[in-house]
């Protein structure tokens, strides 16, 4: 890679309504979390740019990150999910810990958007984790692993609360975005 070069991915956050996918962005790039619930109408957008390490070793490279923070309701429009897929190069697919529908229905997220984008890197956020005592980590992480069969890594417990493993899940996302792109060029230009 190039001394300035800055990568441009398009990722998108999918999940039920209400698993915490919009308290992750806000976490993630403000630093902040809302304890009120606000519905996603649509899709939200938001910039944030990272370093991450090189992955052809020796410093950094700037990574710029547009992430679709998509609403949770599976009645949307298919026509209106291709246009929110389309270009996607990542995604984060959020469950919350506590509500074992979203886990199951996590997989189908990943699978709708896969249909438009294609196999894209795909991190998986257990989320709300502050909410578990640390016996029940144990149980959350085998039942994933046991009704996402696709699931090579183990999720990663987030908390939009706390901040636990925010910064790590959107950095190993955009590790994982850069390391398949390889050599080639920065996507949408370079800064």
């Amino acid at each position: 890679m190039t001394v300035g070069t800055t990568f441009k991915f398009k990722v998108c956050l999918v999940g039920e309504a209400a698993v915490g996918k919009t308290s992750l962005v806000q976490r993630f790039v403000l630093d902040q979390f809302e304890d009120r619930y606000t519905s996603t109408l649509g899709a939200k957008t938001t910039k944030a740019d990272i370093e991450i390490a090189d992955p052809q070793g020796g410093g950094t490279v700037g990574v710029s990150l547009l992430i679709w923070d998509i609403m949770g309701e599976r009645q949307v429009p298919d026509r209106l999910l291709e246009a929110y897929f389309r270009g996607t190069q990542g995604v984060i697919a959020v469950c919350d810990v506590l509500r074992v529908p979203t886990i199951d229905r996590m997989q189908d997220w990943v699978q709708m958007l896969y249909k438009v984008a294609g196999p894209v890197p795909t991190l998986y956020a257990a989320n709300k984790a502050d909410l578990l005592q640390e016996a029940s980590v144990t149980f959350v992480e085998a039942e994933l692993k046991a009704r996402l069969s696709s699931l090579h890594a183990g999720p990663i417990f987030t908390s939009a609360k706390t901040g636990e493993n925010v910064r790590k899940i959107f950095s190993r996302l955009a590790e994982e975005i850069v390391r398949q792109a390889g050599t080639e060029s920065p996507v949408a230009g370079e800064a």
